[in-house]
């Protein structure tokens, strides 16, 4: 355990910020999954979930959850497979 003030306090910093990018990470994840499965059953909404998917990722990338080239890949990757 920590023994300095700002010690303490980092580690208080480091878990809400590790439950947070967590939440983040589970929230595109299942926006992948979701776009994968309307594309699958043909769903009329897919380029609403493509748009709302992409917003997330660069959302994610700008917060720092994700690397930017991360995002990059992972919309590319999705496009791909929009277009396929």
């Amino acid at each position: 355990m920590a023994n300095h003030k700002s010690a303490k306090k980092r580690a208080k910093q480091s878990q809400v910020r590790r439950l947070r990018n967590k939440s983040v990470k589970t929230t595109l994840k299942n926006l992948e999954k979701k776009l994968r499965s309307a594309k699958e059953a043909g769903g009329e909404n897919k380029d609403e979930l493509l748009r709302k998917t992409q917003s997330a990722i660069h959302k994610a990338a700008k917060k720092g959850v994700i690397h930017k080239k991360t995002a990059s890949r992972k919309i590319s990757r999705l496009f791909k497979f929009m277009n396929a």
